[in-house]
């Protein structure tokens, strides 16, 4: 199976009194996603499932990528994938979907780095990842979501996935 891992687009600030989970893509944070997906679809990456946050600036992320693709599949949301929620909850409330071959997770930092780390290495700080807004990351999971059963196959910026889609 293969999982990629995709953080949100550059989001607006929070003003005072409004919830965190409901900060929304900037303008320019949509216009870059739009070029994120176009490269994800160059790379002919298949997408068997998207799997979301429920915050606002991660749903409307997967929601453009899932357009770049017709909207087959349309996002999924994960309340487990919320900022805040530990890794290792989040890697557990995806077990359910192993029974497909290729999954999309949009979500937060630092969360999706530690994911990525216990999926690699098995502890949380047991690699140092720098997912940036909009980078992916691509990762076999020859035993599913088991801890340091994974292989990084690759990991890309917003600028280089946008350059792929060009």
């Amino acid at each position: 199976m293969m999982l990629y891992i995709l953080r949100h687009g550059v989001a607006e600030d929070a003003p005072p009194g409004v919830d965190d989970g409901e900060r929304r893509l900037t303008p320019r944070g949509r216009e870059k996603l739009r070029g994120v997906a176009a490269g994800i679809r160059a790379m002919r990456l298949q997408l068997d499932v998207v799997l979301t946050s429920p915050m606002a600036r991660a749903a409307e992320t997967a929601e453009i990528v899932a357009a770049a693709y017709g909207n087959r599949p349309a996002p999924q949301i994960v309340p487990a994938l919320a900022q805040g929620v530990a890794p290792i909850e989040s890697i557990s409330a995806l077990k359910s979907f192993e029974n497909h071959d290729h999954v999309m997770i949009v979500g937060h930092e630092p969360g999706l780095s530690a994911v990525a780390a216990i999926l690699l290495a098995g502890a949380p700080r047991g690699l140092s990842l720098d997912l940036k807004k909009g980078g992916l990351v691509g990762l076999r999971l020859p035993d599913g979501f088991e801890r340091a059963g994974a292989q990084l196959c690759w990991m890309f910026t917003s600028r280089q996935l946008r350059r792929i889609g060009k």
